[in-house]
């Protein structure tokens, strides 16, 4: 190649300063991109510190919720009670005086629980004679001859069972029959 050629060879090659755009400085651009990823992350943490707080606040006042509904679980329940209670301190305040207004006054008082049980859901089990013994439901207390009633029904009731909605509170206490020949 000749002098001539290779100079224009070199001219096509270099770049032309009044056209070219300037070259970016890579450490002023990784120096941005540095300080862009470092607010990115103090953004982060700072949600991940709020985040893990608001949690905490969260926990905490469950627990006191959690505290305060056992702890006051009760409290309208026994509200309601304690009419029961003035009710039979001046039933016996006024014993002495005779045993008929002691008896209507206790007759009082066992309506007015029986409405507070009955507010509650509460419900009696009280099987009657011959009823099927439900083991479910009522607890045998002994097993008695019996020509009255069917062998495995309820002979006598000692106790009242209670359910509260569908769950037992307390099996009715009962004696149960059976045929009088297992007795000899």
């Amino acid at each position: 190649m000749s002098k001539k050629h290779t100079a224009h060879a070199e001219q096509a090659e270099a770049p032309n300063p009044a056209t070219a755009e300037p070259a970016a400085d890579p450490a002023a651009d990784l120096q941005t991109a540095l300080t862009e990823a470092q607010q990115k992350a103090a953004q982060n943490w700072d949600s991940y510190i709020r985040a893990v707080a608001e949690l905490d606040n969260l926990r905490k006042r469950s627990q006191r919720d959690l505290e305060n509904a056992h702890r006051y679980a009760l409290e309208r329940f026994l509200q309601e009670l304690l009419p029961v209670k003035d009710s039979l301190e001046a039933g016996i305040a006024v014993a002495a005086s005779s045993a008929d207004s002691l008896r209507e006054g206790l007759e009082m008082t066992l309506k007015l629980l029986a409405a507070l049980l009955e507010r509650y859901d509460v419900r009696e089990i009280n099987p009657v004679k011959g009823a099927a013994f439900n083991p479910e439901q009522h607890e045998a207390m002994t097993l008695q001859p019996s020509t009255e009633a069917p062998p495995g029904s309820v002979l006598l009731t000692v106790q009242k069972g209670y359910r509260l909605n569908d769950r037992l509170l307390r099996a009715a206490r009962v004696i149960v029959a059976k045929s009088p020949d297992a007795a000899a």
